[in-house]
């Protein structure tokens, strides 16, 4: 008799941002056909700097990447406040490798550099459709049929939905709305100039709200405008819209503010985007799991949603490697793995970005003048005895556990 081939169990993945080619890539490892769609016709650029901490660099390590993150790093050299006239009212230098992180993290890279690499090390075996999203989802218990918004149909064993905060798709498990703050951020790219430097230059400016400059290593710039109101839904706007509010919020405001309002034409590229958290009623419905931000979003801050869409993919397909053929009771596994690793994130509160970002300049002097004590050198050395509350998102503290059968590279089909 001939030898009988076994049949990959299949994985269909919503989203090509972070955490649907981490996913893809840990599966697919394992022995799992994945399918990711994406329902953009390309692999996004836009976005910042975005962080992978604690426990999530030992993830990246795992999983072979590390060299291409080391190679990716914006070089960014630290986190700075900076006063009206340009001066720094406070800085603080990146830690040393083997300490834990500050403001500034080790593997800083972008959002569009990270997902590159992701992809480029999982597409020659995950089947990548952009331009593509899900329409419907039928779970006949020993298998999902998704529909796709271009009639097909494809049948899956497991559906990721791993599309972040706004997620289309959430809808398919759970009616959970997302938690606006009423914050804003407008992600600029713009042309290198002479006088930008390696830091990471954050700038308060009064009536809450703060202009940021960073350095990356695609020979450009990236500027961050964010600021508090209570009007929401500027996120749905057009995008001349946003830019045009963004450029009037700004308008009065100075010291580096009108070099990127200088920059900020209709052609620049533009990313805006609305703070917000979530933390859905349920994150498995069957055979249909988010994950990721889609699932849990503290807000975009301290590098918790990168790392944790990380953390999540490493222990989705450990949990499943363990079970074999029974999926369902390897994502209940996996369920209440990442629901205690969750468990160990500070949430981030509306009171503590008001407090970052203040009305006044009388709130300003006073945050810089902490700022100030924290980073003296009588202040680092209370830090490395009694810890770093700024520095501790809870990534330092998971212990992940190690699953048979691991490969840093899927295996060929």
């Amino acid at each position: 008799m001939g030898r009988i081939e076994r049949v990959k169990p299949h994985a269909v993945i919503s989203g090509a941002g972070i955490a649907g080619p981490a996913v893809a890539h840990q599966l697919a490892a394992r022995g799992w056909q994945t399918t990711v769609l994406e329902r953009f016709p390309q692999r996004r650029d836009e976005g910042q700097n975005i962080d992978v901490r604690g426990a999530a660099r030992e993830v990246v390590r795992r999983m072979g990447i590390e060299d291409d993150l080391r190679a990716a790093n914006t070089g960014e050299v630290g986190m700075r406040f900076l006063r009206e006239d340009g001066s720094p009212a406070a800085s603080f230098p990146i830690n040393a490798p083997g300490e834990r992180d500050g403001p500034t993290a080790e593997f800083e890279v972008l959002r569009g550099e990270l997902s590159r690499i992701l992809i480029e090390h999982s597409h020659e075996h995950t089947d990548y459709r952009f331009n593509t999203q899900i329409a419907d989802l039928t779970d006949h218990d020993d298998h999902v049929t998704v529909a796709l918004d271009d009639g097909t149909t494809i049948d899956a064993d497991l559906v990721v939905i791993a599309e972040g905060l706004r997620s289309r798709s959430r809808r398919f498990v759970t009616s959970t709305q997302v938690n606006d703050f009423g914050m804003y951020i407008a992600y600029v790219t713009l042309p290198r100039r002479e006088s930008d430097d390696q830091w990471w230059n954050w700038q308060h400016v009064s009536g809450s709200r703060s202009v940021h400059l960073r350095p990356d290593n695609l020979g450009t710039t990236r500027a961050m405008l964010t600021f508090i109101t209570d009007v929401r839904g500027l996120e749905d706007l057009q995008t001349a819209d946003q830019l045009a509010i963004t450029r009037r919020t700004f308008a009065d405001a100075g010291g580096i503010a009108p070099r990127i309002l200088d920059d900020l034409t209709e052609d620049a590229p533009l990313y805006f985007s609305a703070v917000g958290q979530v933390n859905a009623a349920r994150w498995r419905k069957g055979r249909v799991l988010l994950l990721g931000d889609a699932a849990f979003c503290s807000a975009t801050f301290g590098g918790t949603g990168t790392s944790l869409a990380l953390i999540s993919a490493y222990l989705l397909a450990g949990e499943l490697s363990r079970t074999g053929d029974d999926h369902l009771a390897g994502l209940a596994q996996y369920e209440q793995r990442i629901r205690s690793v969750v468990g160990k994130i500070p949430p981030v509160r509306m009171s503590v970005l008001r407090r970052a970002n203040p009305r006044t300049p009388a709130g300003i002097r006073a945050l810089h003048a902490g700022a100030q004590a924290i980073a003296s050198p009588a202040g680092r050395a209370l830090t490395k005895v009694f810890g770093d509350r700024f520095a501790d998102t809870g990534l330092d503290s998971i212990a992940l556990p190690d699953y048979p059968h691991s490969t840093t590279e899927p295996a060929p089909a």
